[in-house]
């Protein structure tokens, strides 16, 4: 019989031996090019003494929520919230969760039945894949941001249909052809579920509220733990749909809902971006500098996520040690987390970047490959 912590021990080893184990490690110092902090919310001064002055007002936002929302952990402040939330997007109602990954797992393991098959975007997040797992329905794939292949399978697959994308993709930062998509799905009567995760404050409210399809999609998913600096998700949809996640989701009904300071901090962050609109209009300066230094990348032009692709991991490792030597903070992301031959340098430009920073990263990366 085998023994199962062998079997665990030697799969890590051969993870240490290829260099693609991974570890917990305190934060180094060094210029941030590697978080998903795009507008620099996270570190913002004047953000977070606003936070500090509302706890500071309301000492019981702290308070543990003490059960889920359907025991005594639902309050006034995560319902006018969700209220806020919802206005603000134009939709209906909205749905908070604690993460991004929650959220997900809520929409994709409840609302598709048995009957119905979910097609995914190949590149889609983790954490759908996951949640699919949880579900009885059928998964299929198509190919990335292919409207034709998409499109191919609902023709033989045009019953009960869920397709799940993402709007901005976050492994090579590049933009989903969300309209094309659209009219396919509403051809074939599909459900569209669209995850805005990376779009959410880098473009406004996202590229849906962009271009109107709130009346269009089935739901859109929503995380504040990039753009806005805090934690958490929100599920944008129809009163119908939150009513049925709220009596069927089972990552709902049985998680603990977070403590009130994490909802009131979402809702102070949308006043924050909504009065400080000039730090979008950073990074999309700090992006276009990037751009202009002429690196190879299959990433959109104005998005905050520059993919590098260095088809090695053993290359890819040194010019991140490189980096970070020189002060650099990049993430590196090896094979098998993504296919061989696709290993790649993640960059993310911000609005608190410097263009002499930016200048001095393509620089070292442009004479390491």
């Amino acid at each position: 019989m085998r023994n199962h912590f062998d079997y665990f021990e030697e799969t890590l080893i051969q993870r240490k031996e290829s260099g693609t184990l991974r570890v917990l490690k305190e934060k180094p110092e060094g210029i941030d090019f590697y978080s998903n902090d795009y507008l620099g919310l996270a570190r913002n001064y004047e953000f977070n003494q606003l936070l500090l002055k509302t706890v500071a007002e309301n000492p019981e936002l702290l308070c543990g929520s003490s059960g889920s929302r359907l025991i005594s952990g639902n309050s006034f402040v995560v319902t006018e919230v969700e209220d806020y939330i919802a206005h603000e997007h134009q939709y209906e109602s909205a749905l908070v969760f604690p993460s991004g990954y929650n959220a997900n797992l809520a929409l994709f393991s409840t609302l598709p039945t048995r009957h119905d098959t979910i097609i995914l975007d190949e590149q889609i997040h983790r954490s759908v894949h996951d949640a699919c797992r949880m579900s009885y329905a059928k998964k299929l794939k198509f190919k990335h941001n292919d409207p034709e292949h998409l499109e191919n399978i609902l023709k033989r697959n045009n019953e009960g249909c869920y397709v799940a994308i993402e709007s901005l993709y976050s492994m090579d930062g590049d933009i989903a052809p969300i309209q094309e998509i659209f009219e396919i799905t509403e051809k074939y009567k599909a459900y569209l579920i669209v995850d805005e995760a990376h779009a959410f404050g880098v473009f406004g409210y996202g590229l849906i509220d962009q271009f109107n399809l709130q009346e269009k999609v089935s739901a859109t998913v929503i995380t504040y733990g990039k753009a806005l600096g805090t934690h958490g998700a929100a599920i944008l949809t129809k009163d119908l749909l939150k009513s049925y996640l709220i009596n069927f989701a089972s990552p709902f009904i049985y998680t603990t809902s977070a403590h009130d300071f994490l909802w009131m901090s979402i809702l102070k962050g949308y006043e924050f971006i909504k009065a400080n609109s000039q730090l979008s209009i950073d990074l999309q300066k700090n992006i276009k500098i990037f751009r202009e230094q002429n690196l190879e990348s299959p990433s959109s032009e104005n998005s905050p996520i520059q993919a590098i692709i260095i088809p090695d991991n053993h290359q890819l490792r040194s010019l991140k040690e490189t980096l970070l030597e020189n002060g650099f903070l990049t993430y590196a992301v090896f094979s098998p987390t993504v296919k061989e031959g696709a290993e790649r340098l993640r960059i993310c430009p911000h609005s608190f970047n410097t263009e002499e920073e930016i200048v001095e990263l393509t620089r070292i990366i442009k004479e390491f490959i």
